[in-house]
């Protein structure tokens, strides 16, 4: 059986990842999909108070939710039965290629551009790290 984590972000460039992987499923591939949401930590707080702190991490923790109850109806609609979702704080490269190792797939799948305003002209930056950090082939969906 064959092992995709699949980064999720909200984007199309992540739902076109989601239905390629689908596509991969539907052709008799029998194979299992981690939906993997990053949060990136805040890397300054300033002065906030731990109230303010809190809620910014409520938030996010909101937004993952949303984009994962997204990602598994998609991944659901796209053939993908075998499908699970999964959350990780961090830097989003980072934490792609550890959930990655740590949960032992064979393939990470992911869209060429996410949410992200900053990036490069072909290829994002988040994508760009991760195919360079992968121990396992990479999948990269326009």
């Amino acid at each position: 059986m064959l092992k995709i984590l699949i980064a999720v972000d909200g984007s199309e460039h992540a739902s076109r990842a989601i239905e390629a992987v689908g596509h991969m499923a539907r052709a008799s591939l029998e194979l299992e999909a981690v939906l993997l949401c990053v949060s990136p930590e805040p890397v300054f707080y300033g002065s906030y108070t731990a109230a303010t702190i809190q809620k910014i991490e409520d938030e996010q923790v909101i937004q993952q939710n949303a984009v994962l109850a997204k990602a598994m109806e998609l991944a659901r609609a796209a053939g993908l039965t075998r499908a699970e979702p999964a959350r990780a704080y961090g830097v989003i490269a980072n934490e792609v290629v550890r959930v990655a190792k740590d949960r032992q797939v064979d393939q990470i799948a992911m869209g060429t551009r996410g949410m992200g305003a900053l990036g490069n002209m072909l290829l994002g930056s988040v994508a760009q790290r991760v195919l360079h950090q992968s121990p396992v082939p990479v999948l990269l969906v326009k």
